[in-house]
């Protein structure tokens, strides 16, 4: 049996209002234990809806949510659910609650019931998972925003949880952040903890998770592996864009073996002898494919550009996408940002 299951779900806020509408239309999948779930869809879709169903804080109005089993509407069994399903929100200052790092991650323990010493094995190894043990003494309100939510994941960690969900936690973060983020949700994964993730980065997505679940206006679409995924013709019907280098593949008609186009770099740099090589793209061979089409009815060549003269139209029909001269800018007076900047 899968570890979580979706049957049917379906969820309305203000379920018994008469103006109450439905958010999730009829949700069904499976998740095994150890895999790495996407929520992917445009905003509104439902994807922070479903991700508080898979741990309880959230039931279905219809349909269940099944975690190791247990029923998440079952109100005497959610205490289980929440054990073994952490929750990570979008923004990290709303789950750090102590004033220093190693008593925020002590937190959930101690609620739990924890002994002491098993609390401290606890903590230690939470922050050594995310890379964040040096901190342990430090302050949580002058850390980094990726520093801040990897604290915050330390914390579910040290509940032991079988499963972590994140809504958008990177969605606030540098893109140095993002990576410290994913960095250490791919040690969870490794460590065997299954991660289900709400996010719009799809690079990162597609190299990391095992699935996607593509929500569109509270219906899924498809729950499928990323590659599957970005490879559908209709997906920006859906508001979706697929990654830079599903798109780079597209241009170029390269597919993997199984039909479909690489949605990660490594895929995609696999298939690199697939490439046109750089003279498909220089000025010669534009001249020449011009050119075999540049007849008369004679049959004769009518006048045709030379090479030198290629690349002097070249040269001459490229034109600057941006202009910056002496740029300054100053969020405060006298606190200059930028200063005197030039680029074309």
């Amino acid at each position: 049996m899968a570890f979580i299951e979706a049957q049917q779900v379906r969820f309305s806020y203000d379920a018994e209002s008469v103006d109450a509408q439905e958010v999730l239309h009829g949700v069904d999948l499976s998740i095994e234990e150890g895999e790495f779930v996407a929520l992917l869809g445009h905003n509104g879709c439902g994807k922070s809806t479903m991700a508080k169903l898979f741990n309880g804080m959230l039931v279905p109005t219809a349909g269940k949510v099944l975690v190791g089993g247990i029923d998440t509407s079952v109100e005497e069994t959610q205490l289980d659910v929440r054990r073994q399903v952490g929750l990570v929100l979008q923004n990290p200052d709303n789950q750090l609650v102590a004033g220093v790092v190693e008593e925020d991650v002590a937190f959930g323990p101690e609620n739990l019931g924890v002994p002491p010493e098993e609390i401290r094995r606890r903590v230690e190894a939470a922050l050594k998972a995310v890379d964040m043990y040096e901190y342990r003494e430090h302050a949580p309100h002058k850390l980094s925003g990726g520093q801040k939510q990897r604290v915050a994941i330390a914390g579910i960690i040290a509940m032991e949880t079988k499963c972590i969900v994140l809504d958008e936690p990177t969605s606030q973060l540098d893109p140095a952040g993002s990576e410290e983020v994913f960095a250490a949700v791919d040690r969870m994964t490794e460590a065997g903890i299954t991660i289900i993730m709400v996010e719009q980065k799809l690079e990162k997505l597609a190299e990391y998770c095992n699935k996607i679940l593509l929500l569109h206006q509270g219906k899924q679409i498809v729950f499928d592996t990323p590659e599957q995924i970005f490879s559908r013709e209709e997906l920006q019907s859906y508001g979706v864009n697929p990654p830079a280098y599903t798109r780079i593949c597209q241009a170029f008609g390269v597919k993997k073996e199984n039909g479909c186009y690489p949605a990660s770099l490594k895929d995609a740099l696999a298939l690199k002898d697939l490439f046109p090589g750089e003279e498909a793209f220089c000025p010669e061979k534009i001249l020449l494919d011009n050119n075999k089409d540049m007849k008369n009815k004679n049959g004769q060549m009518e006048h045709s550009v030379t090479t030198d003269e290629s690349m002097k139209l070249t040269i001459s029909c490229k034109k600057n996408v941006f202009d910056i001269e002496h740029l300054e800018f100053q969020y405060l007076e006298n606190v200059p940002v930028l200063q005197d900047i030039n680029l074309t």
